[in-house]
């Protein structure tokens, strides 16, 4: 099974996704880096929607901004998709974090998170994230047996329980 892991903004491929993924057994994952400030949103995606094309993905991974792409992804395709911490609202979080780029871009495919197959959507979010302030938001769209809130997990992905939750959502290996 091929993985994409998609970081978040300002942050690295080899993340605790990643490491989460190797944990579990997931040894196919392409991990892209992506500069968020050198390309627009349009051209992540069409990035992205090539990387899954070309490298016949059937998981996909994202955390934070990552998640949107992800999420997007999973709408698109239908395929599998494990969010950590999504920024499923960049256009109101992204300028609060120093982004000076155009957000109206991210509205269109915003609207495409209403395609979200939430049997296919498992997501992990800390209670305590001093980055994005939806996952209230996040928690209506996605909930399912699989919406996991973490009391005292911030945003990175290392404050989360990911071996174990991997574990538990991912196929078996």
């Amino acid at each position: 099974m091929k993985v994409l892991n998609i970081h978040g903004y300002h942050g690295t491929p080899q993340n605790a996704a990643y490491g989460a993924l190797i944990s579990n057994g997931f040894d196919d994952v392409i991990t892209p880096e992506i500069d968020y400030d050198a390309k627009t949103p349009e051209t992540v995606l069409d990035e992205l929607c090539n990387i899954v094309t070309e490298n016949d993905i059937s998981l996909l991974v994202g955390t934070s901004l990552g998640g949107f792409y992800a999420a997007v992804l999973s709408a698109r395709t239908q395929l599998p998709v494990i969010l950590i911490n999504p920024c499923l609202m960049p256009f109101l979080h992204l300028p609060e974090l120093g982004y000076n780029d155009e957000i109206t871009p991210f509205i269109p495919m915003f609207g495409t998170l209403d395609k979200l197959d939430i049997n296919k959507v498992s997501c992990i979010v800390g209670d305590d994230d001093e980055i994005i302030s939806t996952h209230a938001f996040t928690e209506k769209l996605l909930k399912n047996p699989r919406f996991r809130r973490i009391p005292g997990g911030h945003h990175s992905g290392a404050t989360l329980p990911l071996v174990d939750y991997f574990a538990e959502v991912l196929p078996k290996r």
